[in-house]
């Protein structure tokens, strides 16, 4: 799939570009003690959802984004409500876009469906709004690049970029951000991983899916589960902190994301973001808990039961830590001339070398296993020299993938 041209680029453009009217914004709504709690701790609160009704009837004035994924993404098309923007899209690129694949036109037409999904949310409450690169790209620098150009060019005031965690997505990132772009670096499991993420590519945003994290260990039954993505959150947020101490360029901030309940947003009160669901969201304000009750948490004194004897326990703790080895690596990596020149395989093989296992070879059976498994993969099926992090990226991609496919099979419904 090769590089979209100047004229279909401008042509999809115009279709995808809504002016967002002035008028109504977030700010009609009412407040809420302990959301105003958090913001008052520190914490920036967004909203996890990309259907506007549902936004529109528990939005509160504490809010200040909204993220959107590939998931969320199809669940709005799924319902239809994107079924005329789909024909009059297709209508409109029929002859502008004769010389594409149908694969080719199908990606441009999802752009447009994933601009008017989040220009939607942008009109209704005048705040930023992340929206989501195609994953199939997610391997591909340059596309990651053009099409995070392009997403920015319909709404530079509110669109957020999401790029999702792979070597090429570090590398795409670190371009994107040459040009100001706001990125929000997505699919990140492991202190590490964000390490390297803001040291590299200093996207505006990086993220902790703990959700996922505390499911991955219950359900592999390598301990209950409780306290590991909260832990690893926690701990990553440190981290960061330390490295923008150190690092003045860096500016990188924390999502907690994949947040499952109230009880995890009252943990993780103090931390930089939270992107909350809206079950979540109301379950935390009908907690039945006061403001003052809600106190920052040190993420030395959790303690996740992990059991021992478990193959994966020592990789689950992992996740929280950031070895000395691994930043003298990142290190040495910063020290290179030719960041900008260097290839996702040569990234990859750069920590392969030094003994690190970030990025592991997936074969596309592998590929295709972690597909079929869903966003929490089966521990037992896998080799020890995989680490934890890596396999919930994979995972978390590939799921976003199975749902990302589900869309554009909508959109091709509506082509000759």
């Amino acid at each position: 799939m090769g590089t979209v041209s100047r004229g279909l680029s401008e042509t999809v453009h115009r279709i995808a570009f809504q002016e967002i009217n002035a008028g109504q914004s977030s700010n009609q709504y009412q407040s809420d003690p302990l959301l105003a709690r958090l913001k008052e701790m520190g914490t920036e609160l967004w909203m996890d959802t990309g259907d506007l009704e549902l936004a529109q009837s528990i939005w509160k004035t504490e809010l200040t984004a909204l993220t959107t994924n590939n998931t969320l993404a199809n669940q709005v098309v799924q319902s239809g409500v994107m079924d005329t923007v789909i024909q009059e899209t297709v209508t409109k690129l029929e002859e502008a876009a004769s010389g594409l694949s149908r694969e080719e036109l199908i990606m441009e037409i999802g752009f447009v469906i994933n601009c008017r999904i989040a220009l939607r949310l942008v009109q209704a409450f005048k705040v930023k709004v992340s929206v989501e690169l195609h994953p199939s790209i997610s391997r591909d620098i340059e596309k990651s690049v053009e099409y995070g150009r392009r997403y920015f060019d319909v709404c530079p005031e509110y669109f957020i970029i999401k790029v999702p965690l792979t070597p090429e997505g570090l590398l795409a990132t670190r371009r994107i951000r040459q040009d100001n772009i706001p990125v929000n670096f997505t699919l990140g499991f492991s202190a590490r991983q964000n390490y390297l993420a803001a040291r590299l590519a200093n996207p505006n945003y990086v993220n902790v899916f703990l959700g996922r994290l505390n499911a991955v260990v219950a359900d592999n039954s390598a301990g209950n589960g409780d306290w590991v993505g909260e832990k690893v959150t926690l701990n990553t947020q440190d981290a960061l902190s330390e490295v923008r101490n150190k690092h003045a360029d860096v500016k990188t901030r924390l999502i907690a994301a994949s947040i499952r309940n109230g009880d995890q947003v009252a943990t993780l009160a103090g931390m930089d973001i939270h992107t909350i669901p809206p079950g979540a969201m109301k379950e935390f304000q009908e907690s039945g808990r006061t403001p003052d009750q809600i106190q920052k948490t040190d993420g030395v004194g959790l303690k996740p039961e992990l059991k021992p004897e478990h193959d994966w326990s020592a990789r689950v703790a992992g996740l929280w830590e950031l070895e000395g080895d691994f930043q003298n690596a990142v290190d040495q990596l910063m020290a290179r001339s030719d960041l900008d020149q260097l290839s996702g395989e040569a990234l990859e093989q750069f920590f392969s070398d030094k003994g690190l296992d970030l990025f592991h070879p997936f074969s596309r059976d592998d590929l295709k296993k972690i597909h079929d498994d869903g966003k929490i993969p089966k521990l037992g099926d896998w080799s020890n020299a995989i680490a934890l992090d890596d396999l919930m990226t994979h995972s978390a991609l590939q799921s976003f993938t199975k749902d990302q496919n589900a869309l554009d099979a909508r959109i091709e419904s509506f082509l000759k």
